[in-house]
C-alpha cells in the first residue's frame, strides 16, 4: 500500500493522477464512513465501525493507488454523506468515480435505478441487467454488490432473497437492516 502521512491541501490538482486517492473518515447516522475520491470523484464510500479497519478495507481494494489522507478535499463529499444519512429523501448528489469491471459497472448501474424506500431481489436485478441466464446473473449480481465500493450511492442494501429476508452485505446485517428501515420512512 502506498501510504502518505498528510499532504497539503493546496496541492496542484492539475499534476495530480487518478492513482491518488484522498480520504477521510468520520462520523454519520450509520457509524464511521471513510470517503476516497480521486481528482475524477468519489470512489469509496466505506461504512463500519472503526475508521483504522476502514483504511485497510481501502487499500485492500484500492492497492495500487496512493491513499492520501485529507479531510480537505473530502469535506463536502463528507458533508453530503452525512446529510443523506440523516435524511435520505434529500438524496445523494456526488461526482462519482466509480470503478470495476464492466459488468459490476452495469450491475452497479442498474442498482441505482432503485428506488429510495424499496428492495429488489438478486434475481429481480439480474432481469434489470437483461442477462441471458438470470440464474447465473444472480450470482454475478451477489458478487458485484459485494464489491461495491461505493456504500449509499450505489445502494447494495436495497437487494434482498427473493424469500424477502436480507443476505449478505460487507457492512453488516444489522447496517443494512437500518439504511432499509431509514429509507422506507424517509
Amino acid at each position: 500500500m502506498n501510504h502518505m502521512t498528510h499532504a497539503e491541501p493546496s496541492a496542484d490538482l492539475a499534476t495530480i493522477t487518478a492513482d491518488v486517492l484522498f480520504y477521510a473518515t468520520g462520523g454519520c447516522a450509520f457509524g464511521t464512513v471513510l470517503i476516497a475520491r480521486s481528482v475524477k470523484g468519489v470512489c469509496a464510500i466505506l461504512l463500519g465501525d472503526d475508521a483504522r479497519a476502514l483504511e485497510d478495507d481501502l487499500a485492500r481494494r484500492f492497492p495500487h493507488s496512493t491513499l492520501v489522507p485529507n479531510e480537505v478535499m473530502v469535506r463536502d463529499d463528507m458533508a453530503k454523506v452525512a446529510r443523506y444519512a440523516d435524511k435520505p429523501s434529500d438524496g445523494l448528489d456526488l461526482t462519482l468515480d466509480m470503478r470495476g469491471t464492466p459488468i459490476q459497472r452495469r450491475v452497479w448501474n442498474a442498482l441505482r435505478s432503485i428506488p429510495l424506500g424499496k428492495t429488489r431481489s438478486y434475481m429481480q436485478v439480474a432481469r434489470l441487467i437483461n442477462a441471458a441466464y438470470p440464474q447465473v446473473a444472480a450470482r454475478i449480481v451477489a458478487n458485484a454488490c459485494a464489491a461495491n465500493p461505493l456504500a449509499l450511492v450505489i445502494p447494495c442494501h436495497r437487494v434482498i432473497r427473493a424469500d424477502g429476508e436480507l443476505a449478505g452485505y460487507c457492512w453488516g446485517l444489522e447496517r443494512k437492516r437500518e439504511l432499509l428501515e431509514k429509507e422506507a420512512r424517509a
